[in-house]
């Protein structure tokens, strides 16, 4: 095996040696030829055929898996220096399956008109995966440090439960959203360093409870806001609160747009340090917090496309350049 490959399975511990080698072996395989169906990147059915063997093993599970790859993970974190920023996100897969039961689902579609109707709706197989991502501020991959794989079926049934009662209202653990304290969590214990880690999440990431348990394992975040939340004495929100903060410079950015063009962009930065309360159902149970906020928001853009405009949330301490 590779040097890589040893490195991301030694603290693989599948109960049988074989599997352990096995597991090397298709790695190996695997990153020679990336993105590839498992039948071409094994090149013949022999090697195929035991690909399948082993996923349909009872003692393989993607925590086994993935136990050697976070053990290296937390190695590479320790062998730098600074913060290390982790990034969350949620990724689709989706299968083409007759029974969902059989895969479980991610949520509902519509197909195309037929005669002027719409069809029905229908399910959309596969599964979900909420992974956590380290790497440098230069954008150095360390690896994954945590991931989390489910359907919807688990879930079912929490929709309607938010349309009968205040969705704040619903305990956290019932939610998706529970995912995002549970990566944050372990992302944290792998790292060693909570103090290093920076939390990255978009606007689905935009959760008191996330803020407080932050606060409690001694880490950072950093997360695009989506919930113009109660600011300083309850009475006011943040937005008020930023709508009479002046701006502290520009700054210019690269980014690529919908269509993948590489765009140029002047932003106007304003921030603040306030205090944040949690939602109004959750008062009794949470404390106000004091965190930083950050608008930056385009000068002057361009037609045909909408202004970038990031709203953001953290425990980090800002300040000018």
């Amino acid at each position: 095996m590779g040097s890589w490959v040893e490195d991301e399975v030694s603290d693989c511990d599948l109960g049988d040696a074989r599997l352990n080698r096995r597991l090397g072996a298709m790695l190996e395989a695997l990153g020679e030829r990336p993105g590839k169906s498992l039948p071409t990147a094994f090149q013949d059915w022999a090697n195929t055929k035991a690909a399948y063997r082993f996923f349909a093993n009872d003692n393989v599970s993607e925590d086994k898996v993935l136990a050697g790859h976070f053990s290296a993970t937390a190695l590479r974190i320790q062998a730098t220096r600074g913060p290390i920023l982790i990034l969350q996100d949620t990724t689709e897969f989706a299968f083409k399956r007759a029974s969902a039961e059989k895969v479980g689902f991610t949520g509902t579609a519509t197909g195309p008109k037929n005669r002027g109707e719409w069809r029905k709706k229908y399910l959309v197989c596969g599964m979900l995966m909420h992974a956590s991502l380290a790497i440098t501020p230069d954008g150095l991959s360390l690896g994954l440090t945590a991931t989390k794989f489910w359907s919807r079926d688990k879930f079912k049934g929490t929709t309607a439960l938010k349309r009968k009662i205040n969705p704040t209202r619903v305990p956290i653990e019932q939610k998706e959203s529970m995912r995002w304290l549970d990566n944050l969590r372990r992302s944290t214990e792998l790292s060693g360093a909570p103090e290093r880690c920076v939390h990255i999440g978009d606007r689905e990431s935009d959760i008191y409870e996330l803020y407080c348990l932050a606060q409690e394992l001694g880490t950072n975040f950093l997360v695009r806001s989506c919930v113009d939340r109660l600011a300083e004495d309850g009475k006011t929100t943040i937005a008020k609160v930023m709508a009479d903060v002046q701006s502290s410079g520009i700054y210019e950015i690269i980014f690529r747009d919908a269509q993948g063009v590489q765009r140029c962009a002047t932003l106007a930065i304003r921030y603040a340090s306030m205090t944040v309360r949690p939602p109004i159902a959750k008062q009794k149970k949470y404390p106000h917090q004091t965190l930083q906020i950050v608008h930056a928001e385009e000068i002057d853009p361009p037609e045909g496309r909408d202004p970038v405009c990031w709203k953001l949330i953290t425990n980090l301490a800002v300040r000018k350049p």
